[in-house]
């Protein structure tokens, strides 16, 4: 695949390092611009030629590449501290002319991507957010930055970020060292949130639905050989309310079954937001951290 230039859009100093955003145009999503942002580390060395581990981190729904950035800016501190950069692209396609419905609700279409390469027309020429992470960013990454190194990158997410994460992780293990999610959507198949994204973006749910679904990957064999780690909070209304859009008990009950291994954790009195990825960022680096050296 061809690899377009990037075009730099701002530079900032943040703790130990430089927050950069950028565009270029994406092949796997249509031709379109997309811009996606970059912590690199001072440790990347004066003329960033230091080879240097790198954590992708996806956002979830109604997001941008500068949502963790702007919220979640602790994590800049702490991936200075263990020399990561850090990657952060945008959650949808953005740019094209409008589809019917595209901007109706906030979980679907603008900003609601959900990882996945999409089969149904009109979606499938854009909604391609699965290759896109997986496949042309690393891509975008190597071909840029002689710090960058295919070998030593991990992948973690939030939400709709934290489902892209695990999927992407599990059918790709051999390029990821680690994963890592907040809140993740893990099953589904099995919630409206899934549910609705997928009748929408696929030809056939029931039948395409289980390759972006956690729970259904882990049951069809794939797994990671490190633990996958998955912070939750209990005063999140994804997870108490009646919808119950997150389903963490199900991944537990999958992974103990499958073999797969898990670092669960119920965190007592957090909720969905970014008060939460803030306070458990560092433990997160610290995991990714140890897998990438």
């Amino acid at each position: 695949m061809s690899v377009n230039p990037l075009t730099e859009i701002s530079s900032v100093r943040a703790f130990g390092g430089t927050l950069t955003r950028y565009s270029h145009t994406s092949v796997v999503l249509g031709d379109l611009t997309m811009k996606f942002a970059v912590f690199t580390p001072d440790s990347v060395g004066a003329e960033g030629k230091q080879i240097t581990p790198t954590l992708f981190y996806l956002s979830g729904l109604t997001c941008t590449d500068e949502n963790v950035s702007q919220k979640g800016c602790i994590a800049f501190k702490y991936a200075s501290e263990f020399g990561i950069a850090m990657v952060m692209p945008d959650t949808s396609p953005r740019g094209h002319s409008e589809i019917p419905t595209e901007n109706d609700s906030y979980d679907f279409g603008t900003g609601a991507g959900f990882y996945l390469n999409a089969t149904k027309e009109p979606w499938s020429k854009h909604y391609n957010m699965y290759d896109y992470v997986a496949s042309e960013l690393p891509g975008v990454m190597a071909a840029a930055f002689p710090w960058y190194t295919s070998d030593k990158i991990s992948i973690t997410g939030h939400s709709m970020g934290g489902h892209g994460a695990m999927t992407i992780g599990l059918k790709n293990p051999e390029k990821y060292k680690s994963i890592s999610a907040f809140c993740p959507i893990v099953n589904p198949c099995q919630t409206a949130w899934g549910q609705k994204a997928f009748g929408g973006y696929l030809n056939d749910a029931a039948a395409e639905g289980p390759a972006y679904d956690t729970c259904e990957l882990i049951k069809s064999g794939k797994k990671h050989p490190k633990p996958i780690l998955v912070d939750q909070g209990d005063a999140d209304d994804f997870y108490t309310g009646e919808t119950k859009q997150l389903q963490p008990e199900a991944l537990v009950e999958v992974c103990k079954s499958a073999g797969q291994p898990l670092e669960y954790a119920l965190r007592k009195g957090f909720d969905h937001s970014y008060w939460f990825v803030s306070s458990h960022l560092e433990n997160h680096i610290r995991f990714h951290a140890k897998h990438l050296a």
